[in-house]
């Protein structure tokens, strides 16, 4: 009997029909890589939330197998887990210079730095995981130094994207390297699996340097200070901000924790070119006039913490907003994130700001492949097989719409969702089983100890309030001795309504006196007997459904 011969596993546990926590799974045999590890950022709904990141359950159960983790770039969507993650599966980390000198920042602060291993690998370079041969590929990105995948495995050769734009004037570094990519279409690739970000935008990304040249104008007409706002990532962005200040004498204050951890970084490994003598202390701006000055900050998504946020508040002690001030947000709000990069913008104007943002000036660019080259990344590569990565359900079928109509077979194109198990042999791919995937809310220090209970109950208690019921009986008869005692938080005051109150404690004490003699002493009885009688009662005259929380003691 034939020997059966083994298939190509992928299997992504993030970023598929959802924006953020990006990470796959490439299993063969006895061999597994991961490729990138990162976060999303909560929901509306996630109340109390700061992060999630991905269910590593599958890997947890097959720590033996993993070789390696890669990492295409620096973004938090592609490396923010990782030190979650490394405490359960401590295994090599590979990456670009820059991208693991971000990722020592996060290490460092969560005390892993010195128990994990990080390969520094470039573009161009080839490295051997078990069964697997990675091949960096150098792209272009809102971040420097981000590379794709081509992954050579016995079956076949799958080219990642990873995030990416072709970007033919790129800030530092070469362009991207398409030749490569054709190269390998020449060769023949088995699955192409291609960022689908941008797809509902036709025609191509702008480059960065367009960024540059508007700064240049903006900065050669103020007269006053500027504060310029953009992703601490986006090292090019930030040399362009540099090389403007530099072009009109201006010295350049760093202000926020991971604004000025990126600058370190970057500078470090030679991603930053700074003049001695351009960047100053934070302290020490009161030392120079408004026009030599440019803060650069975090704060373009209105995070409530950020330094621009705390600024337009007039909580941030460092620095305050002045009448004239000339702040620049270099940035597209997040979907989900408008009203509070709007409010934070309201805010700058009624303190007498100059505040300009991308409906004015073209001060941002995406640093995601629009449909053209999409297009072009799909000629060149030429694969037998399509996944859709990165992005909502939408911008997959999309993808997989563009792809039909260049002339691909439907059946060969595959829209997946996390957990989901492609297969594939030389000549064939299908989606065979499931494994267990998901999302782990990240609260404080806990990870992973807040479920959808637990945030069932915090919405419930953000929308209808609580009503505490306290009640005191005697232990032996379980007759009520002092109480109802009725407490409101978030549902009504108390004082403005103390005909629903004293109803309310009317109809508990009715409740209890009511209960069967033989399960006096039941407190579970005694509890839902109370929630019962007060829950349709409640709502019948405030038409809300407050939480009802029986406190019950014996004595």
């Amino acid at each position: 009997m034939a020997r059966r011969k083994k298939k190509l596993k992928i299997i992504p546990l993030g970023g598929l029909q959802e924006i953020g926590k990006n990470i796959t799974v490439f299993e063969y045999g006895e061999d597994i890589i991961v490729v990138d590890c990162g976060i999303a950022f909560p929901e509306d709904e996630m109340l109390g939330i700061d992060l999630v990141i991905p269910d590593i359950t599958y890997l947890e159960k097959n720590s033996e197998k993993i070789k390696g983790i890669v990492l295409t770039h620096g973004h938090e969507d592609h490396i923010g887990a990782l030190p979650y993650v490394l405490k359960n599966i401590n295994v090599p980390v590979y990456g670009t210079k820059l991208t693991l000198a971000l990722l020592q920042y996060k290490l460092e602060e969560h005390g892993l730095l010195k128990s994990v291993c990080l390969e520094t690998i470039q573009s161009g370079q080839t490295i051997e995981l078990g069964r697997f041969e990675i091949e960096f590929i150098r792209t272009n990105h809102s971040i420097a130094d981000s590379v794709a995948l081509a992954i050579h495995t016995p079956v076949g050769v799958i080219v990642h994207t990873s995030d990416f734009k072709i970007d033919h004037t790129p800030i530092k570094g070469g362009p991207m390297d398409l030749s490569r990519f054709a190269e390998l279409g020449r060769r023949g690739v088995l699955l192409l699996m291609s960022d689908s970000t941008n797809v509902e935008r036709d025609g191509y990304t702008m480059s960065e340097r367009t960024v540059g040249e508007t700064f240049e104008e903006i900065f050669m007409k103020a007269k006053s200070r500027i504060l310029v706002a953009t992703f601490a990532s986006n090292v090019h962005r930030i040399q362009q901000v540099i090389e403007a200040a530099v072009m009109f004498n201006r010295k350049v204050a760093i202000c926020g924790r991971s604004m000025i951890n990126v600058v370190k970084a970057a500078m470090n490994v030679g991603f930053l070119d700074v003049p001695d003598g351009l960047i100053v202390d934070l302290n020490d701006i009161d030392n120079y006039q408004a026009k030599e000055l440019v803060v650069l900050t975090t704060g373009s998504q209105g995070e409530p913490m950020s330094a621009l946020s705390r600024m337009a508040s007039s909580v941030y002690r460092k620095i305050e907003i002045i009448p004239g001030d000339l702040v620049i947000i270099s940035a597209t709000p997040i979907p989900g994130n408008e009203k509070t990069v709007f409010r934070v913008i309201n805010d700058l104007f009624k303190k007498g700001a100059e505040v300009i943002y991308q409906a004015l000036a073209e001060i941002h660019v995406s640093g995601h492949a629009c449909k053209e080259e999409l297009k072009l990344i799909q000629r060149l590569v030429r694969p037998k097989f399509f996944l859709p990565v990165h992005g909502e359900y939408r911008h997959l079928k999309q993808h997989a719409n563009l792809v039909e109509n260049l002339g691909m077979d439907n059946e060969n194109i595959f829209i997946m969702n996390i957990g989901d198990v492609l297969e594939l042999s030389a000549d064939s791919a299908n989606i065979c089983g499931k494994v267990t995937a998901g999302r782990v809310l990240v609260d404080g220090l806990g990870v992973g100890d807040v479920g959808n209970v637990v945030l069932r109950d915090r919405k419930h208690l953000s929308q209808d309030g609580l009503i505490v019921v306290v009640v005191t009986t005697e232990k032996e008869t379980g007759n009520v001795i002092a109480g109802p005692d009725i407490i409101s938080r978030g549902f009504v005051y108390v004082r403005e309504s103390e005909d629903l109150m004293e109803k309310s404690r009317e109809l508990a004490k009715t409740a209890l006196e009511k209960c069967d003699e033989t399960k006096k002493n039941d407190w579970t009885l005694k509890k839902t007997v109370i929630k019962e009688a007060l829950k349709e009662y409640l709502y019948e005259e405030t038409k809300r459904r407050p939480m009802i929380l029986p406190i019950i003691m014996e004595i």
